[in-house]
Parts: C-alpha cells; sequence; structure tokens
C-alpha cells in the first residue's frame, strides 16, 4: 500500500463517500484520464455531480490526481470548484505534463 493510500484510509477528515471517490481515483496512471461517470460507476455512484463535489473538497490533492477527471464530452470539467478561468488553466496544465512521463506502476 502507498502512503497516499495508507492516509486517504485512514483519515479521519473525510467522509466514506468521499474516500471511495479517492481510493478508486488513485487507480488512474499518470497521463491517463478517466470522466466523472466512469470514476462515479467504479464505486456504484449514479450521480457524476456527487463525484465533482467530493474531488472539489480532496484535501489530498495532488497525490490524488483530481486533475485527471474529465468530462463525459471530452471537455476538461471544472478543478478546484471552478469551470473558467486560472484554475482550468492549470488543469490543463497539469495533465499536459503528465503526457511527458512514462506511467508509473
Amino acid at each position: 500500500m502507498s502512503d497516499i493510500e495508507d492516509k486517504v484510509r485512514n483519515s479521519r477528515d473525510i467522509t466514506e463517500f468521499q474516500r471511495k471517490v479517492y481510493l478508486a481515483l488513485l487507480q488512474v496512471k499518470r497521463g491517463e484520464t478517466i470522466t466523472y461517470k466512469q470514476l462515479g460507476e467504479r464505486i456504484g455512484c449514479r450521480c457524476a455531480q456527487a463525484i465533482g463535489q467530493a474531488l472539489r473538497r480532496n484535501p489530498f490533492a495532488p497525490d490524488v490526481p483530481c486533475h485527471r477527471v474529465i468530462a463525459s464530452d471530452g471537455s476538461i470539467g471544472g478543478f478546484h470548484g471552478q469551470r473558467s478561468g486560472e484554475m482550468i488553466s492549470r488543469k490543463r496544465s497539469l495533465l499536459e505534463s503528465e503526457k511527458d512521463y512514462p506511467s508509473s506502476g
């Protein structure tokens, strides 16, 4: 078990739902993306908006890589509760930078 996985599993500062979301997200490798819907399906949640809200509250970022979650239509989605502006530029930069590195694992 990785250090971040251990932190997520043992945190008392997140809900059980958030824990499920963050642990599932840890399975998305560097350079890959997943949609809010796909992430929800992995944990048995049909509400992409609930996934987004959990990611908005992610206290483990960037170790739990919420920037890897995009909208089902292929658009960038949100980041840190924003849908435009500096945060979205940052999300794009993080995704682009990960393409330059081989996937770990």
